[in-house]
Parts: structure tokens; sequence; C-alpha cells
């Protein structure tokens, strides 16, 4: 066995070991509901389209130095100054690519825009009114209000199946992006305003949401769960947590705004949510109100999660 067809062995040892990788891990190629799959789908085209410039170029860059190497003694021609078929591939084929990269972006912009995706009209049933709820991001947990509902969440996310959710979003301090990449695009949450996101999902199933911007010690416990649940199944969970002794006033939710480690994202549950509650928040935030992080917390959640949850117990 040469030396040569051991490198090329070799080479192939990474190849092998990727064809073990699952795609389960990655949740943009599993996605549910109207929103994600625009995204995937239009995600995919641009992809081939842009492969189209990418590989005949890697290609060209193989080609072009063993064809017209000196010691291949390729013609020579000092005197050449023009090439209809070159002026042709170089300035014709980018026009056409770009204007179908255009076209494809336009629709796909439109189609799945978080203020009013385009695929939720068809999608959505107009018999039933959409469910709007109120996110809010502190430090570090996401709090759902469902204000016709009058009750709120942490880190606990439930929807009706087939009924499109209409969120508005803001944060009490830094900026977050929410996202559940199976279900809706990425919607930054920032302070002292609202932002607006929408999805549909028309089958049950529990997915995970996280925040997807840096914000600090307890980010990367930011998680939360999106379950998605049959009408009648949504309908007896309001309904239990209508009866929680729980409620949410705005001076409750100071207290919850304290920067907090929910290590595992354990959920809690508020009835008798304050009227106004998410817009007052907001002009909280443009008051300059805020919830400093202690240095110890900074400190301690650095360490494991042990020692995060000891110094920054999660609300039960």
């Amino acid at each position: 066995m040469n030396l040569r067809f051991l490198r090329y062995f070799g080479l192939c040892a990474p190849l092998l070991m990727l064809g073990g990788c699952s795609t389960d891990v990655f949740r943009l190629f599993h996605p549910t509901g109207p929103v994600a799959d625009a995204e995937y789908r239009y995600t995919l085209i641009l992809v081939g389209v842009m492969m189209l410039i990418i590989l005949p170029t890697l290609a060209l860059t193989i080609i072009f130095p063993l064809r017209y190497r000196k010691a291949r003694k390729a013609a020579y021609a000092p005197d050449w100054s023009h090439s209809l078929g070159i002026e042709i591939a170089a300035w014709g084929v980018p026009f056409l690519i770009t204007a179908v990269l255009i076209y494809y972006s336009f629709n796909g912009i439109y189609a799945v825009n978080p203020y009013n995706p385009k695929i939720l009209d068809s999608a959505a049933s107009t018999a039933t009114a959409p469910l709007k709820v109120d996110v809010i991001s502190t430090d570090w947990q996401w709090l759902f209000i469902y204000p016709d509902q009058h009750i709120a969440t942490i880190d606990d996310l439930v929807v009706p199946a087939g009924r499109r959710v209409d969120l508005r979003l803001t944060s009490t301090s830094v900026m977050n992006a929410f996202y559940i990449p199976q279900v809706a695009a990425m919607m930054d949450a920032m302070p002292a305003m609202y932002t607006k996101d929408a999805f549909l999902v028309n089958k049950p199933g529990t997915f995970t949401g996280f925040s997807g911007e840096f914000s600090g010690a307890g980010f990367s416990w930011m998680h939360f769960a999106t379950r998605v649940v049959p009408t009648a199944d949504f309908e007896n969970w309001v309904n239990q947590v209508q009866a929680s002794p729980k409620q949410l006033d705005y001076t409750a939710f100071q207290k919850l705004a304290q920067p907090t480690v929910n290590i595992g994202a354990k959920p809690s549950y508020f009835s008798h949510v304050a009227p106004g509650l998410f817009d007052k928040v907001v002009q909280a935030a443009m008051h300059g109100v805020v919830y400093n992080v202690p240095d110890s917390l900074t400190k301690g959640v650095a360490d494991d999660e042990g020692k995060a949850g000891a110094k920054a117990p999660a609300h039960s």
C-alpha cells in the first residue's frame, strides 16, 4: 500500500464520520407550520441558485490552472482582446441569477414577514380570531401574557393547534431574540418598544424556543417550551391556569423581573393578570426602569448548573 493511497484514504475519513450524523438536532431541517415551511423552502431555493455560481467557479478554479499551465504548452495569444462568449457568461449569467434571487427574496420576505406573514392568510382559519400573546423577556426568563384569557406563564408557551398566534414582544432590559426554529421566524424583543411576530401550527407537538441574542450570564438557560395542543385541551389548560393562586400585577412583575436563571425552564403560572401590564412594562423601560444584575450572580453562573441554581433559584 503506497503513501498516496493512504493520503486519499485519510481525506475520506471526515466524510465517513459526517455520514453518521443525524439531522434531528438541526431543528431548521424539520419545519412545522406554514411560516417555518416557507422559510425552509425559500432558503433551499436561494442556496440552490447561489450554487449555480459557487460550484462552476470552484470547478473553473481547478480547470484553468491545469489546462493553461506552462507545462501543458497551452496556446499563447498576447493580442487577444475580446470574446463574445465570455462577455455573455460574465455579464448575462450573473444578471439572470441576480434577477432570480431578487424574485424569490422578495416573495420570501413578504411570505414570512413577522409583522404580517402572507403565508398565514391562506393557511389560518378566518372563522377563529387569532390568539393574542404578549411576550416579555427578562434576565433571563420569558413571560407569556394571554390578555384575553387574563393569565400568564413563565417559560411555557401553550397554543391551540390550527389557530393563528399573534405576538407582541418587548424586553425589560437588554435586547433578546425570540426564536422557535421549527415554528416561528426570529424576532428581536427590545426594551422601551414592542415588535411583532406570528405563527401557526396545524398539529399538536412540543417545540423548543430560546433567545437567539446573547444577553448576559443566564443566556444559556433562556429556553422555553412551545406546546401546541388540541383546542379542547387548550381551553382546559386555560381554565386550570385561571384557577392558579398566583396573581400578576405590576408589583408582582417587578419581583419577577429581577435577574433569575431558570435552569431547566421550570414553568410558573399566574391568574388575574393586570390589564395593560405589557404596555406598562414598555412605558417603564422608556422612563429608564432597569433591573440590575448583581456581580455575585454574574460570577456564580459561570461555574456550573448546580452552583448557578444555588445562587439564582428559579421561580416555582
